[in-house]
Order: structure tokens, then C-alpha cells, then sequence
């Protein structure tokens, strides 16, 4: 990832929290609603929201996958055929969501898009989402290719681009992306200084993610690389690379038969 990236990145997210402590300090309790689940001040989309949200997301079983099948595209920006819904779902600005077709997204997973630009989040066709895995971008957007298949209990957090390619298989329990923190000065909590975004992840086709790894911001995995189960990822990994270990070394590299 580039300076410039980063230093865009940077920028663009510490506007997006300034603007919205800002703005937030002038709203009213439902505007502070609006704005971060439904990401519109619009009360005829709330009423919609809120009614599906009711009725419909609670129910397990045929039933509710059917119900949902037919009425939640309507919260969508985009949504392909075939799509299936779990339920217990939580969808924050769905309308900068969109979904290709025969998309599957299991029960309790997380979908969150926050920022000032064209954020979103973008999910290619025939791909699953797993139980309980969470998507969310601040000042950023989340792309994800075409059969990739995300376990479950995975998190992607984004402050800036996380992209992940067709055929991609992330095991279960993997953390890719997060937010880094300044921590330079001392008068204040960590917590309340700025944001350092380190210009995303790049995870290329193919590629596999042995269960509870972990892909710091800023990394390239190039296409068709393996990394172990629990490896902590804090540097590019080559294309058909073989990796493990904290930090994530190259120990080999696929061979052709």
C-alpha cells in the first residue's frame, strides 16, 4: 500500500469523525437512529426498517428464510436472485449494500457501513457468509469476489479497502483488517486519538485462511497463497506461498503436479 493511500485514508476517516461527533452533538435521538442504522433521515425507509426488522428478521426455520427471501431486497441497494437470509441479522445502512446473485448469509452475521463518501460493501455472487461473522467499514468499503466462501465468527473491519478475491476460503474465526490507534501522546487516552489507517487489505483469488488467522491492515496476500491456522499476517505474502506462524512466514510454496 502507498503513502498516498494511507495518508488519503487517514484524512478522509479522522473528517469522517470529526463530521460525525460534529453533527451527532445537533441531532436528535432518532436522527442519531437514522443515521446509524438505517444511514437516512427518511421516514418512510425507518418504517420499512423497522417493520421487517420486527416481523420478519426473529423467524427461524422455512418460514422465515422464505418471508425473507422476498422482502428483505427491498433494504438493499443491490440484491441478486437466490439470495437466503438467516435471521437475527443485523444491518446497518443496508441501502450501501450490495449482494450479487445466490448469496448466502447465515444466522446473527453483521453487516455495518459507516462513512461521508461512497462506502459500501460489495459481495460477488454464490458467496457465504458464516453464523455470527461480522462486516463493518468506517470511512471505508469491503469487496468481495465471486464464490469466496467466510467462515464463521470472522470479523472484516475496514477504515479503508479490503479486498478479497473470487474462490477465496476464510476459515472460521479470522480477523482481517482493524483499526489501528496513534498512541504517540501521552495526555490522552489511546482511545481518543486519531485513527491511522494503513491502506487496507489485498486478499487475492484463491486464496486460504487457516481458521483463526490473523491479516493486519496495510497486507497484499497474493493469489493461490495458504496461510496456517493462527498465523498473524503483519507482511505480504507472495503468490502460491505457503505461510505460518506469528508473524506469518513463508515456509514453502504450492507445487504443480
Amino acid at each position: 500500500m502507498s503513502d498516498t493511500t494511507t495518508n488519503q485514508s487517514d484524512f478522509k476517516y479522522n473528517q469522517f469523525r470529526f463530521n460525525a461527533v460534529a453533527e451527532n452533538q445537533k441531532s436528535s435521538f432518532l436522527q442519531k437512529y437514522q443515521d446509524l442504522v438505517i444511514g437516512d433521515r427518511s421516514l418512510t425507509k425507518l418504517l420499512q426498517y423497522e417493520l421487517l426488522m420486527l416481523s420478519i428478521n426473529p423467524i427461524p426455520g422455512a418460514l422465515g428464510l422464505a418471508l425473507r427471501r422476498l422482502f428483505y431486497p427491498n433494504l438493499f441497494a443491490q440484491v441478486g436472485t437466490g439470495a437466503l437470509f438467516g435471521h437475527d441479522l443485523t444491518l446497518r445502512s443496508p441501502r450501501r449494500i450490495y449482494l450479487g446473485n445466490h448469496v448466502v448469509i447465515d444466522n446473527y452475521a453483521v453487516f455495518s457501513v459507516r462513512g461521508v463518501d461512497n462506502e459500501r460493501i460489495e459481495i460477488g455472487d454464490c458467496v457465504q457468509i458464516g453464523r455470527n461473522t461480522q462486516l463493518k467499514t468506517r470511512a471505508g468499503s469491503i469487496f468481495i469476489g465471486n464464490h469466496a466462501n467466510i467462515g464463521s465468527d470472522c470479523r472484516i473491519d475496514s477504515t479503508a479497502q479490503v479486498h478479497i478475491g473470487q474462490h477465496a476460503l476464510i476459515a472460521g474465526g479470522c480477523y482481517i483488517g482493524g483499526v489501528n490507534h496513534c498512541y504517540d501522546r501521552l495526555d490522552i487516552p489511546i482511545a481518543q486519538q486519531p485513527l491511522a489507517p494503513k491502506g487496507g487489505v489485498d486478499i487475492g483469488d484463491d486464496v486460504w485462511l487457516g481458521a483463526h488467522v490473523i491479516v493486519m491492515d496495510g497486507v497484499k496476500i497474493g493469489k493461490g497463497a495458504v496461510i496456517g491456522a493462527g498465523a498473524v499476517v503483519t507482511k505480504d505474502i507472495p503468490e502460491y506461498a505457503i505461510a505460518m506462524g506469528i508473524p506469518a512466514q513463508v515456509k514453502g510454496y504450492r507445487k504443480s503436479e
